[in-house]
């Protein structure tokens, strides 16, 4: 089969590898149908993080069962569903905590010796634990079936931010990065109710989406500047709960200057580039909570689904780029120069 493969900084290939096939009896095969390219994908792209030359990549993907081991009761070969991007067995106690990204057996798409979403095909291990089975009409709905996709990542990422955060009906959110997770971070403050929602980012197409996610206000200055226009934006005080969706040094210490005392930050940008850290003594002075981490989606799609599939919520807007599989190298150049917000590719 056909997949993406990195090799080195900037170096992306397609290229044939062994197919994906049953190795344990709780596996499946999955077939990819859509799958898309994270912003943390970049930070290997860039070399920020250390990847095997040949290792495959992408974590996103939503398919088709196309086998089943013996041992899977749940799935059967043209089950229609969604993988969020780790694997899990479901039934150890961080999964029964709804923690699936911690659980002893689990694993990322893309890691040694595991297949990656950016394919044409995935063995899924812990079928049972690790996938959600999504209706079969969606196929045919090619707007919903790309907001189905968001659930494998970015939506429940962005979910969790807003509840590390603390949003609550009324509340007043700040939202630190205006890429596809911080969207979606705008987008779950929206769902549960903020009243205020401002989104910090520099690029209108995508603080035009945000606006349309359900932003009221957007700021767009980073820094000390945008600590101010926050602060003054409310009455000096700054957000009750504030999403940070970068990862950065600069990012979280903005995200710190417009937290309200007593509020919260929920942070999910994967951290990169971080020199000095933060004081926690301003933190602690403040009365500043942290909370967030690497998102169990897992836990959160049979509740975000809903939502998606009626409407209520749609993610798709934040998919700005399509391309076929053997021109996934392309959507990461543009991600990569900021031509594209998210790419959706189609194996």
């Amino acid at each position: 089969m056909r997949a993406t493969t990195i090799h080195a900084p900037f170096d992306m290939r397609v290229e044939e590898v062994p197919d994906a096939k049953l190795q344990e009896p709780t596996d499946v095969v999955v077939r990819v149908v859509l799958a898309c390219i994270c912003g943390s994908d970049l930070w290997a792209y860039r070399g920020e993080s250390q990847r095997q030359p040949g290792q495959r990549i992408g974590h996103e993907f939503l398919g088709v069962v196309e086998e089943a081991g013996s041992g899977v009761s749940g799935f059967a070969p043209g089950d229609l569903v969604v993988a969020p991007f780790v694997w899990s067995d479901g039934t150890c106690a961080y999964c029964a905590e709804g923690l699936q990204t911690s659980c002893p057996q689990g694993g990322f798409w893309g890691s040694p010796g595991s297949d990656g979403g950016q394919g044409q095909a995935v063995r899924v291990p812990f079928a049972e634990g690790t996938l959600v089975k999504l209706p079969a009409d969606a196929a045919s709905d090619e707007r919903l079936l790309t907001a189905l996709l968001a659930l494998s990542d970015v939506l429940g990422t962005g979910h969790h931010a807003a509840v590390g955060a603390g949003v609550t009906a009324g509340s007043t959110v700040a939202v630190v990065g205006d890429g596809a997770v911080g969207l979606c971070g705008v987008l779950a403050a929206k769902r549960l109710g903020a009243e205020r929602i401002i989104a910090l980012g520099r690029h209108q197409v995508r603080t035009d989406i945000a606006r349309t996610f359900g932003a009221t206000d957007v700021v767009a200055v980073r820094g000390e500047e945008a600590v101010a226009a926050v602060r003054e934006l409310t009455g000096g005080h700054g957000a009750q709960a504030v999403i940070e969706a970068v990862g950065t040094e600069q990012s979280m210490r903005t995200a710190v200057g417009i937290t309200r005392d007593g509020g919260a930050i929920g942070y999910v940008g994967v951290p990169h580039g971080s020199g000095t850290g933060l004081d926690l003594g301003v933190m602690f002075d403040r009365n500043i909570a942290l909370r967030g981490g690497v998102a169990p989606v897992r836990s959160y799609i049979p509740e975000l689904l809903p939502d998606v599939l009626d409407g209520t919520i749609d993610p798709s807007p934040v998919f700005d780029l399509t391309v076929g599989l053997e021109d996934v190298p392309r959507g990461y150049r543009a991600m990569d120069e900021r031509t594209a917000l998210k790419v959706l590719v189609r194996p």
